[in-house]
């Protein structure tokens, strides 16, 4: 190898380009056409070939590349070329170049390292849109309705009813320009059907809640006839509410049915609702017995207390007392789906336990759960009240077989009501006697029911004049419930009638604080101040209660006795 390296003699140090001309004759390419590797190589394809690899003979095993402790083979590329760097002939194939891969480094002399290409500096301004386009007109006014379609909502919410109105006809008018300037640029395919249907469901909604039924009933014809609105059928469940506004049943019918037809039995609560509907229209109509079909149908599939009642009704009209035994029993049984109040109860001293306890002891949910039972209990008086009478002979005997009933099911705290409503019917009919026995069995009572008892057996005793009777249990029926202000002011009369008439004014005064709207109260207060001499406050009293009890002929007597005492000539003359 050493005999191809030109060393630079002494005496020629100066002359820097000795050795110029002077090259390799291994890049001599005057001599290939004697080449006979080179031109066996140009005529046929052998030195595009690799080379073949050894194998073992007699099988299919590659022979392996020779180690440090064996020969190796002389590498080649595929091209027939020796290897970069592979001696050949005792001389080493020069280095190629890199350019033709594509690599430079001109591009990178000075550059600095950015990726993100942060040093461009910051992006341009984006381009305004122009307001002037046919396209961003549209964008415009479709904002526009939804704002208007909003804001009419929000004043319904709110009771602005006449505000709501506006807005939604305004509305009405921006979409149907918005529509007519969409068919001018695209098809009547890409009008938005949804806009359009909101903007007159809002308007029809709009002119029910002012009470322009036949505007609301024309913008939902509008919704209903057009095919093209999914689902558009379901609105006659709204138009058959205003014919039953309106009292023209047999149209709500006629539309409750067409709606049934089209919600399918997947949506069974709204169905459930429907059939009500139907069933009270047809109680307007005095057909009870499509009615009752309507209601034992709800009964069989989701119950509730209010078809349970109106199904209680219907049987009362047709006088079937079988029928409603029956129902008053599948009223008392229908699920109110409330939890049991013993978790508003704190059953250790864990203080984040009773915090939470305390928290939803009055929660819009517990709330919630208590009208719920509120309102069957309310039911359930009502319907037993109703049917005592009716399902038997006598209406005791009806009374104490609604008794037992509710005694049997989850409301058995309101048999002790239902049986103090049978000492009331007994007074109603003018037998004391029976009136009396039936209060009595409540003295051993909870203290709700004996202070309710109590108060009425002390009224009755003050009405037979016999105040000691009246005064011991006018005593027990405020020892019972200091803050029933029926027994406050029963107990203020018999003190009263003793004639001890501060006291009984405190009495009376009392009653008052419980319940403002007590008004055998503030008469009776008035009639004590009356004779304490104290009119002033006596007319006072009665002024208060003429403004509650508007041409009451004894509150009239009274005021009409104090005023010429007062020289209110003119008054006088008014109220007598």
């Amino acid at each position: 190898m050493m005999q191809h390296v030109h060393l630079v003699p002494e005496e020629d140090e100066e002359d820097l380009y000795t050795g110029y001309n002077d090259y390799n004759p291994t890049y001599d390419t005057e001599d290939l056409e004697n080449d006979a590797a080179f031109q066996q190589a140009v005529r046929t394809s052998h030195g595009r070939r690799p080379p073949v690899t050894g194998k073992i003979p007699s099988t299919g095993t590659a022979r392996p590349l020779g180690t440090g402790f064996g020969a190796r083979l002389t590498l080649s590329s595929s091209l027939g070329r020796p290897v970069t760097g592979t001696v050949q002939d005792g001389v080493a194939r020069p280095l190629t170049a890199v350019r033709a891969a594509g690599y430079t480094k001109v591009g990178f002399r000075g550059s600095v390292f950015d990726p993100l290409g942060q040093s461009r500096g910051p992006a341009p301004p984006l381009e305004t849109k122009s307001e002037d386009t046919p396209e961003e007109k549209i964008r415009q006014l479709e904002k526009k309705v939804n704002e208007l379609v909003e804001e009419s909502c929000i004043s319904n919410s709110r009771g602005d009813l006449k505000l709501a109105l506006e807005k939604a006809k305004e509305a009405g008018r921006t979409e149907r320009v918005l529509v007519r300037q969409r068919e001018q640029m695209t098809s009547p395919e890409n009008i938005n059907l949804d806009l359009t249907y909101s903007v007159l469901f809002n308007l029809a909604s709009q002119y029910s809640a002012n009470d322009m039924h036949a505007e609301a009933l024309n913008t939902y014809q509008v919704i209903v006839k057009n095919k093209m609105f999914s689902n558009a059928g379901r609105l006659k469940v709204n138009m058959a509410n205003i014919y039953l506004k309106q009292g023209n049943y047999s149209k709500a019918i006629k539309f409750y049915r067409m709606a049934l037809d089209q919600i399918p039995s997947a949506y069974n609560e709204m169905r459930i609702k429907i059939m009500q509907n139907i069933g009270v229209a047809f109680v307007k109509t005095g057909q009870y017995s499509d009615a009752i079909n309507s209601f034992e149908h709800i009964m069989s599939e989701s119950p509730n207390v209010k078809a349970g009642f109106n199904l209680i009704l219907c049987y009362y009209a047709i006088g079937d007392r079988e029928k409603m035994k029956k129902a008053f029993q599948k009223l008392i049984n229908v699920p109110l789906g409330l939890d049991d109040d013993d978790k508003y109860i704190s059953s250790n001293d864990d203080p984040h336990t009773n915090l939470v306890i305390e928290a939803i002891k009055n929660d819009n949910l517990r709330q919630m759960e208590c009208d719920r039972k509120a309102l069957a209990e309310k039911y359930i008086m009502t319907a037993a009240k109703l049917i005592a009478p009716a399902i038997d002979t006598s209406f005791a005997v009806g009374y104490d077989w609604c008794v037992e009933v509710v005694k049997s099911s989850q409301y058995v705290e309101l048999a002790n009501d239902l049986e103090i409503n049978k000492a009331i019917t007994y007074l109603r009919q003018k037998d004391f006697n029976q009136a009396v026995e039936t209060l009595k069995m409540f003295e051993k009572k909870d203290s709700r029911v004996k202070s309710a008892a109590a108060t009425n057996l002390s009224f009755l005793y003050f009405l037979e004049n016999e105040y000691t009777q009246a005064d011991n249990y006018a005593d027990l029926a405020v020892a019972s419930d200091r803050y029933n202000p029926s027994a406050l002011t029963n107990k203020g009369n018999t003190v009263f009638s003793s004639g001890d008439y501060e006291k009984a004014a405190e009495f009376f005064k009392e009653a008052l604080r419980n319940d403002s709207s007590c008004t055998e109260a503030l008469y009776n207060v008035g009639l004590t101040y009356k004779k304490l001499g104290r009119l002033e406050e006596a007319l006072d009293c009665f002024l208060k209660l003429h403004a509650i009890l508007r041409n009451n002929a004894q509150v009239l007597y009274q005021l009409a006795s104090l005023y010429p005492v007062q020289t209110h000539y003119n008054s006088y003359e008014v109220y007598y």
